[in-house]
């Protein structure tokens, strides 16, 4: 019998839903079983970082990580399962974009370390106390993982093959995405392995957009009741469908929610915000200062509405505080 492909899966800053994604392949699960050899996956079974390190270089076909790349440890296996793999998978939007994950680009390290650790209501931290990178203790040393500055995206720290995008990605965008890789007939390198169309394309309320965009105010969905089976821009709701690639079948809006955009741009936007944002302002009703400022006090998070997923892709990357 020939030798089974071996593929690895790695969780670096993200929040397990792509982990969970593997698991809702359901019975198609089978088909991983019968076709891959998985031989790294610490969050499902028992494996360790010398697991990695005994392979020749090369020696696994695939490796798929999630999450984005915050701390020297996550930086330290990207660095490792790259060297040991023929192809590297960025799997969902925190290694595809930086993900949520990445927002806290908006901050200083000191500044969500203060909250986390001495601010925050449920915190009681009388004495300051701070991860430290070296704990030495009765005799005994312990390194910690060094948190990074900025957020960044898998392809920021190590080289790239192909992007499975979704937070999380689905099962056929999965499975289909495996089939791909399985079958040799490879696409080209830098690939995203799902439809390079807007959303707007497979949106099952399309015929309702209208062709010329006027927005009187923003509604937020949780303070309106959402009509649906209208498009969600002519009920004055953001939705970054226009900007964002297809390929979720349209989740979001079959649940009657707008989409926020984690499956990206297409491969003709550059950035991902910038695009929908422009857009946004160009459709917006009003002439004078104080109405723009009314009707665009209905976003009142831009930065999280429309990098929710890419800030540190964007041509922004992070904010700085000098």
């Amino acid at each position: 019998m020939a030798e089974k492909p071996k593929v690895a899966m790695y969780w670096c800053a993200s929040c397990g839903g792509c982990e969970e994604s593997v698991v809702d392949l359901a019975e198609d699960i089978l088909f991983v079983v019968e076709n891959v050899d998985i031989i790294f996956w610490p969050v499902a079974m028992d494996f360790k970082r010398s697991d990695v390190e005994k392979f020749a270089d090369g020696e696994i076909l695939v490796s798929m990580i999630n999450g984005a790349i915050r701390s020297s440890e996550q930086y330290e296996m990207a660095q490792l399962l790259r060297k040991k793999s023929k192809i590297m998978i960025a799997y969902g939007a925190c290694s595809h974009m930086g993900g949520i994950p990445s927002l806290a680009n908006e901050f200083r390290k000191e500044l969500i370390q203060n909250y986390v650790y001495s601010e925050a209501p449920t915190v009681s931290n009388p004495d300051e106390t701070r991860p430290q990178p070296i704990l030495k203790e009765n005799g005994r040393e312990v390194e910690l993982p060094v948190l990074w500055e900025t957020v960044r995206a898998l392809d920021q720290v190590v080289d790239v093959d192909y992007y499975i995008p979704g937070c999380p990605p689905t099962p056929k965008i999965l499975k289909n995405a495996l089939v791909t890789l399985l079958s040799g007939n490879l696409p080209p390198k830098g690939t995203v392995l799902s439809p390079d169309v807007a959303l707007c394309d497979e949106c099952p309320r399309k015929d309702t957009k209208p062709t010329d965009l006027q927005f009187k105010e923003f509604k937020r969905p949780h303070l309106v009741e959402i009509d649906p089976e209208l498009c969600f821009l002519a009920q004055g709701l953001i939705c970054m469908g226009p900007a964002t690639r297809s390929g979720c079948e349209a989740l979001c809006i079959g649940g009657n929610m707008p989409c926020s955009g984690c499956f990206g741009p297409t491969s003709r936007v550059r950035d991902h915000g910038a695009k929908f944002l422009s857009s946004i302002a160009s459709s917006v009703d009003a002439k004078t200062e104080p109405e723009i400022d009314e009707i665009l006090n209905g976003i009142p998070d831009p930065v999280g509405t429309f990098y929710r997923y890419g800030l540190a892709k964007s041509t922004l990357h992070r904010r700085l505080n000098l």
